[in-house]
């Protein structure tokens, strides 16, 4: 089954075994002249399936059955993120959210809260606010700044758009009673930015990778947001990211 599909401004045919990655990507269905082509196999299947289940077994979590066709919407994105890190795109694991057009996103460890806190930020801005997506954005890394774009990987509430916005901040979650927020260097935050990052198994796509998450780190304003989930945290970081401006 084959589909052609526009990726953060590159377009991409799509050549699957299943059919739901195809209904998974519609909203961002072209019919232009693709730049790339992914290709699955059931090979590629097995091969999710496998790092799944290492994953669970690691994490202590119980095993579940998922289907073949899922885990191919997994391999696609992952092919997908080796293609567009040529293009300087990362596929970023995060929660992005744009208020009054400009883009913030928000990651951390799993079950730290990015998904809370972004709602938090929804309810707070009403209809400012529009969510980019809330598991797996990609980033266009430019001299000029960072771009964040809407994927339809977007985590189990199914929350994203397809738009863009420029990044200005990327904040750090962190847990705590008090909510406070305090900027971090570049080198402070590279770490955590090339974990959050999808990392090839590819050594001159990985290099690349390094390269981008210090570029990234060095393009958009950087926080350590220590939040209690409650909407006082929402004003911490605001308040803390746009030096005082009020909600």
């Amino acid at each position: 089954m084959k589909g052609t599909y526009r990726f953060a401004g590159c377009c991409v045919q799509i050549d699957s075994v299943f059919a739901q990655v195809h209904e998974l990507c519609a909203p961002y269905s072209c019919n232009e002249h693709p730049e790339y082509a992914v290709r699955t196999t059931p090979l590629d299947i097995e091969y999710e399936r496998v790092k799944s289940d290492s994953e669970v077994r690691f994490e202590g979590r119980e095993p579940r059955r998922v289907s073949d066709a899922y885990l191919e919407t997994l391999a696609v994105y992952r092919k997908l993120a080796d293609c567009l890190i040529c293009e300087n795109i990362l596929l970023f694991h995060g929660s992005a959210i744009a208020v009054d057009g400009v883009g913030y996103l928000f990651t951390a460890k799993s079950g730290t809260g990015k998904s809370t806190h972004a709602r938090l930020w929804r309810e707070t801005f009403g209809s400012r606010a529009v969510m980019i997506n809330d598991d797996k954005p990609l980033l266009k890394i430019e001299k000029q700044g960072v771009t964040v774009y809407g994927t339809p990987w977007d985590g189990k509430h199914r929350l994203s758009s397809n738009i863009s916005a420029p990044l200005k901040a990327i904040c750090i979650l962190a847990r705590g009673e008090q909510n406070s927020i305090r900027p971090v260097s570049a080198r402070e935050a590279q770490p955590m930015l090339l974990q959050q990052s999808n990392r090839s198994s590819s050594p001159d796509k990985l290099k690349k990778t390094v390269l981008l998450t210090d570029a990234l780190a060095h393009r958009v304003l950087l926080y350590k947001l220590y939040c209690n989930m409650t909407t006082d945290a929402v004003r911490t970081a605001w308040e803390g990211i746009n030096k005082g401006e009020t909600i």
